[in-house]
Order: structure tokens, then sequence, then C-alpha cells
């Protein structure tokens, strides 16, 4: 199929003739050819393709064409459904093959209809309006997909009422099992020649495939990752073991409103409450954490060993009290099999020698938080995954290494057999982009830096009337530059947080002239094309913060073992976030921008010129010059 490449990709091949505005890039060629090499020899390929590379269908046509079972997944549900409902449609038409193409999502996207209508059963939720129009909607569908309603947030308690986990779902037991639209989902994907799913649900099935559930893999020729620089962070909370506050809650309302129902359970009330109330204590607890911390740090606060010996004592007694009445309904036994698992996880987490390799760490999240157990490296577990599907694999992001060198993310999931492939961008940076580092700023520990930044950003800002992204480091950094920004500047203002992100993008580019200060979730995953962003202003690079357990514990792995822990991992994390925060600057042949980094050390450390080589080849440019350019964008 190498040689059909170019009748496909050229000028005036297939896709030329069947998609308006397609434009042959040698790059998109180049990328096409190595990944079906990569698929008929069932091998491992790593691409690193540049902003406008065309990347999705440089890995969708081969697998659409080549007549084999391909599996694509990506980085967020918003990517899937750009792929899903716009790419491959487009593809399928101009191509005219008969592919069978299937979306596949994580349970708790789709609606179950039977705790749908327990909850329309349940006092407190029954008059809810909602649940009616829900109802209603839930007749008419044919995805189940709870997104279609719009207005219903994942963080909604009623998105949690009328949806399922692999916790609290029946299965085959459910009397809605025949109408489930997972179900229906999954059994779609199984006939399907090309499965879009996400890297969260990817792990998740591999996970159930090691338990004799996993249906995504096996059978499919390749398995092609988009966005994949997000793998080796998603991996370390996938071949970990987790607990959260949010589990002991749900077991326990679940098993008090099932022997509610029945009447005759008063022991199982009481276990169920008493549960309930010896997770408040650990929730509060959690509300005293900022972020992530060690378990053993947490331990040794006052009182925290009694609380957790009383969460431990009452999941105990919940289980066997569950036990002795699994067999009145599936939804006991349901309960009762959650209660046992969560306390054979709560057991491992909180056992009193920890295992070699691991790391035990809590974060805090929303009303509670979570407990975790986690590998310190991912890449003999991830060897594991690719070992049990022998197909092709592909991975692809815009970032996957520093100036050609892919070593730190081989080394992170054990790939050290790929093939590589790293292509530019076929933008014209020289040209449609300036780079300007500030000159004179303090260094980023000095407690004046963030104001000195902010001064050194209000006039290119102004002089370019917005267009402006600001993308922070840190919240601290966020909330700084916001309130100063809102005060300073003409323009409007949109602030990470006081929106949700879709939402925020939306006005921001509608606005044309807006400015958006945002932190992590902003700096990928984000395509505002057009003169609405051109500019994009970094407070400073972006190493990870100190004191985060899982971080900390792989410097003191690398240390430990003779490397040095800077350049092996923090200075290749740090040049890979950043070149994704520069990566939303241009983003079409028409775009034309200024990037400003902040960061003195790029000029003064001598590490600095090998991170400014990891960047896009654009003309750096002094203070005067960054005006005049902002100026005529």
């Amino acid at each position: 199929m190498s040689d059909e490449v170019d009748d496909l990709f050229g000028d005036g091949g297939v896709l030329a003739r069947g998609l308006p505005g397609f434009v042959a890039r040698a790059q998109q060629m180049a990328m096409a050819r190595a990944v079906v090499d990569t698929v008929e020899s069932a091998g491992t390929l790593i691409v690193e393709a540049g902003t406008g590379t065309g990347k999705t269908y440089a890995y969708l046509v081969p697998a659409l064409v080549a007549g084999k079972r391909v599996v694509v997944s990506t980085g967020t549900k918003n990517l899937q459904d750009q792929l899903y409902r716009r790419d491959l449609p487009r593809l399928l038409g101009a191509l005219k093959v008969p592919a069978r193409t299937a979306l596949l999502k994580g349970r708790s996207n789709y609606v179950c209809l039977h705790r749908l209508e327990r909850a329309l059963q349940t006092p407190g939720w029954r008059y809810d309006d909602r649940l009616n129009r829900i109802r209603a909607w839930s007749r008419s569908t044919d995805s189940g997909e709870l997104s279609e309603l719009g207005d219903l947030n994942d963080d909604d308690p009623l998105y949690a009422r009328v949806s399922s986990t692999a916790d609290n779902c029946l299965g085959a037991k459910c009397p809605d099992f025949a109408e489930c639209h997972v179900v229906k989902a999954r059994r779609a994907a199984l006939a399907a020649d090309l499965v879009v799913v996400n890297h969260h649900l990817l792990f998740a099935d591999f996970l159930l495939k090691e338990e004799g559930f996993g249906e995504i893999l096996p059978g499919s020729d390749a398995v092609v990752i988009d966005e994949a620089h997000q793998l080796p962070e998603l991996a370390t909370q996938f071949f970990g073991v987790r607990v959260s506050t949010r589990q002991f809650r749900d077991v326990a309302q679940d098993a008090q409103t099932e022997a509610e129902e029945w009447g005759d359970l008063p022991d199982l009330v009481t276990a169920a409450e008493t549960l309930a109330a010896a997770v408040l204590p650990i929730e509060a607890l959690f509300a005293s954490i900022n972020g992530r911390m060690r378990l053993e740090d947490l331990l040794a606060r006052p009182m925290v060993p009694q609380l957790i010996d009383a969460l431990d004592e009452q999941l105990f007694t919940m289980r066997q009290t569950l036990k002795a009445y699994e067999d009145r309904s599936p939804v006991l036994a349901g309960v009762f099999e959650r209660a046992a698992v969560l306390y054979e996880r709560w057991t491992v987490l909180t056992a009193p020698e920890q295992p070699q390799g691991l790391v035990r760490w809590v974060e805090s999240r929303g009303r509670g938080g979570s407990f975790h157990q986690t590998p310190i490296e991912v890449a003999e577990n991830f060897a594991k995954m690719r070992q049990a599907h022998a197909g092709a694999w592909i991975f692809t992001s815009a970032t996957l290494s520093s100036s050609g060198d892919f070593g730190h993310f081989q080394r992170q999931l054990g790939l050290d057999d790929a093939h590589t492939l790293a292509l530019d961008s076929p933008f014209d940076f020289q040209n449609q982009a300036r780079l300007h580092l500030p000159a004179g700023l303090p260094e980023p520990n000095d407690p004046a830096y963030t104001t000195a930044f902010i001064e050194a950003i209000v006039p290119l800002i102004e002089a370019a009337n917005g267009g402006a992204f600001v993308l922070c480091t840190s919240h601290r950094a966020l909330k700084l530059v916001a309130q100063t920004l809102k005060i300073r500047l003409g323009q409007t203002l949109f602030v990470q947080g006081d929106d949700d992100r879709a939402r925020l993008l939306e006005r921001f580019t509608a606005d044309g002239n807006g400015v958006l200060v945002g932190t992590s979730s902003f700096w990928e995953g984000v395509d505002v094309r057009g003169r609405a962003l051109r500019m994009v202003l970094i407070d400073r690079l972006p190493f990870a913060a100190p004191g985060d357990p899982v971080f900390e514990a792989r410097l003191s792995a690398i240390k430990q073992r003779g490397g040095n822990a800077f350049f092996e991992h923090q200075l290749p994390e740090a040049v890979m976030m950043l070149r994704q925060g520069a990566g939303r600057l241009i983003r079409d042949v028409g775009d034309r921008g200024l990037l400003v980094i902040g960061d003195p050390r790029l000029r003064s450390k001598p590490y600095g010129r090998k991170v400014l080589e990891a960047l896009p080849p654009m003309p750096r440019i002094d203070r005067d010059a960054a005006l005049v350019w902002a100026a005529s964008l």
C-alpha cells in the first residue's frame, strides 16, 4: 500500500479531488508512508508531527483503506467527537471505502436506564423536572450519550444519578440490559473496522482484559495513540491503586437506599449510616490539603491514623453485613461486590509495608479526595500492555522529542525498539511569527517576578489590541496576573475558572480582541485559528512544582541509580510542555503571531539554548521590534 500514498495524498490525488481546500504536504505523506509500513509489519512507530502536518489524516487514511481493524485513541472526549463526527465522515466520503466505524466512551458518558428509573422513584429527586426531560430524551436518543443534553455537566449530582460506573453497573443482571446504551456501543465497536476511543478507556479496557472482560484491543491489527505525550502520566494513574471518599459515600448511600426499600434490614441501614459518618472527618481532612501530598505525611498528622482506622473498621462491618444479604437482589449483590473490592484496595493502600518501586499519596478533589498507590516507573507495566496485543502500535503528537531526541518519551514507556520520525511543521515560522524574551526580569523565584512579567507584557498586549493568551505555570501567578490585567487593560478579560473551558474559548474567539489568562488546561488541546489569537505570553518555563509525591519519587529514583534527575526528567518534561504552550500560536497558514516567554533562565542558564532550539524556528526580536510587530498583527 505504500505505493498508494502519492495517489491518495499527492497533488490531484484522491483527497485533493474529494476534499475542498486539501493541500498536499510532504510531511503528511512521509508520516502516512511510515504508518503504512508500521501497520504492515506490525511494528512500533513514534511520530512527532509539527503543527499543520495533518497527522490525523496521515494515520486515518491508511487505517481506512488497509482493510484492517484499527483502534484510534485520542487524548480527550472532545477530540474523540471531533475525529469521529468531523474528520471521519469527510474522509469516508472522499475515499469511498465501506469501512465501518464506531465511537466508544466510558460507561459514565451514557445514560443508565435502570438508574434513571430508580432516580425517578427516589424521594428528593422524583420531582426534579430535569429527570422527566432526561426520561423523554432517553426514549428517542440513538447513542444515549448524556452530552446530547447540552446543559448537564458531569459534575452535576444528577449526572451521577442517571449514569453508571464500573462499580455500580449490574451488568447482565440488569433488568434493562437488552436496551443498555453501553452494551449497544460496545457491540458496535466490536463489529467496526475502526474504533475511536480515548486514553482513559484504552487503559481501563486493558485492565479489564487482565480480569477477563476487555473487549477493545483483542482482534485489532493496529493501535494508534494520538496526543501520545499524555500517556506516561495517565499510565501512572491506571497502573496503580486508587480509592476515593466518593466511593465510600456511594457504597453507603446505595446500600442504605436498597435496605430501606426492603424495609426489614435495620442492621444494614445502621452500617450504611455509620460508614457515611466515618467518611465525613476524612473529607474534612482533605479540605485542609492543597493538591497532593505523601500518605506518610498525612498519617503523621495528629488523630489521622485513628480516623483511618475508624473508616477501615466501618468498611469491614459494611462488607460483612452486605454479605448476609447478597442473595436478596442483584442490586445488593452488586453493592456487596463493590464493598468487597473497595475493602481489598483499601487494605493494599493502608498496609504497614509499602512495596518497593511504588509511592503512596493523597489528593484533594471536590468534596473529598482520593488515596493512591502508583508505580514510580511505568515502562514495565506498559510493556505488558503492548505484549498483550501483538499488532502495530503508533504513537503520535506534536511534542514527543527535544530537538529530535525521543529518548525521554521512549524511556518512560519502554519503547526502545520503536522506529522514530520527527517531522517539522510546514508553517513558515520565519515569516509568520516572532519570539521575544523580555530583558531585565528578576529570577523566577524572586517575589517580584510575576509583577515584573506583567509590566513587560502589558505594553505588548495594548499594542496588539488584545488577541492574547497569557499562560501561567501556577494558580497563584494566574490570580495575580488576572487581578492586575483586569485593572490595567481595556480589552475583555477571560480567566480560567470563570466559566467552562469550551465556553471561555468560544467567547474569547468571538470577541476577537480578548485576553485569556489560563494555566495547564490551556497549554494544550486548544485550537484558535485566525486573528483572534495573535499573541501567546508565557510567564516562565513550566518546570513541575516541587512537592508532588510522584514527581519527587521519580527524581529520587533517578538519583539513586546515579542519573541526573534534572537533565533526564525535569528539563525534558518542561521542554515538552513549553512546546505545547508555544504551539497554540500558529495554527494555520494565514496566522501571524508573537510568542513571549518571560523566564530569564533562557538567557542566563546553559540549558536555555537547548530549550530555545526545541521551539519552532522563529526570529528573535527585542522590545522595540516586538512592539512594532505586535501593532502589525
